[in-house]
């Protein structure tokens, strides 16, 4: 009886998870919470909390010359405004990725190390809740699961093993989605992923799902690549090896850069950056310089926008 009432909660719980912005989206992409997350400035990558009252995205400048986390939070059933996260701010962050419990999240980050040494290079850090349900200090993951060269994009499994993107130069390809798995002793070193996954080309910015049972990552320079790097899926098989990787179908990946694949809890909704653009003029009317003002500061305009759509699972 008591499995059975968890398990309710849990569906439960998942059932009344709200989005910014209300509505839900469909089968074609669509801008996820407009004005709100996407609002015409370079937004990319995303992560919610289990419960559904925290939200983590990146705000970048063009040039990758800053990037920074930022958090909106739930308040009595009502989203607030971006903010500043906690942890972030005062070096180029990006790419928070939280723990199935809500309680750490890990990030990019090329801030300086605890002995003050300037980093020439991006780390997987992670900062953990306090007791008062703040945000802790940072901590960078250490010589094992970081490298002399970049490492990005984390992403991790219920059962702690941490999946990320790097540019090792022992690598399958240009950059690697690798694995480091976890138990009591801690990490093991990274294990670049199977060629079902990782190419010669570039793979990167993968979403593990927390079972470990697909991961979604971007890839640019395959044969089937029709932009600037598309979203790609890779299935387990009975016996837990992984399934050559498929393309996702058209509208999902595009003739530009489509990455940073997120996969709600309830596995109802992806949610991805792209830096496709709205086409202004095609409803033929003509413009005023204070409607094209208002459209070019709006999401659509070619900068990185948030784009959510139905999971289909059978992709």
């Amino acid at each position: 009886f008591l499995t059975v009432f968890i398990l309710f909660l849990f569906k439960f719980s998942v059932a009344q998870v709200t989005y910014p912005g209300g509505q839900l989206p469909a089968d074609t992409p669509a801008i996820f919470a407009p004005g709100i997350l996407s609002d015409g400035l370079a937004n990319r990558d995303f992560t919610i909390s289990p419960d559904g009252n925290e939200i983590y995205f990146t705000l970048q400048q063009q040039g990758f010359l800053s990037s920074t986390i930022l958090q909106v939070v739930k308040v009595k059933g009502k989203w607030g405004k971006p903010q500043v996260a906690p942890f972030s701010g005062k070096y180029r962050d990006l790419e928070a990725s939280l723990s199935a419990d809500g309680q750490t999240i890990y990030f990019a980050s090329d801030r300086p190390l605890s002995n003050g040494l300037k980093k020439k290079d991006f780390d997987i850090w992670k900062v953990t809740k306090l007791q008062n349900g703040q945000w802790g200090e940072p901590a960078n993951l250490g010589p094992v699961v970081n490298t002399a060269n970049n490492e990005f994009y984390p992403s991790v499994a219920k059962n702690g093993n941490l999946y990320f993107t790097s540019e090792a130069a022992n690598g399958k390809g240009k950059e690697d989605i690798v694995v480091c798995t976890y138990s009591k002793q801690g990490y093991s070193t990274p294990v670049s992923l199977p060629e079902a996954v990782n190419s010669a080309k570039y793979e990167f910015n993968a979403f593990i799902d927390p079972d470990e049972q697909f991961i979604l990552f971007t890839s640019f320079g395959r044969d089937d690549d029709i932009g600037g790097g598309d979203l790609y899926i890779s299935h387990k098989d009975k016996n837990g090896n992984w399934l050559p990787a498929k393309h996702l179908p058209a509208p999902v990946n595009t003739t530009v850069i489509d990455y940073c694949p997120y996969v709600t809890y309830d596995k109802k909704h992806l949610i991805f950056t792209s830096s496709r653009a709205g086409n202004f003029f095609g409803d033929g009317k003509t413009k005023t310089y204070e409607m094209l003002q208002g459209l070019l500061y709006s999401a659509g305009n070619g900068l990185d926008d948030l784009y959510w759509i139905n999971f289909n699972k059978d992709w």
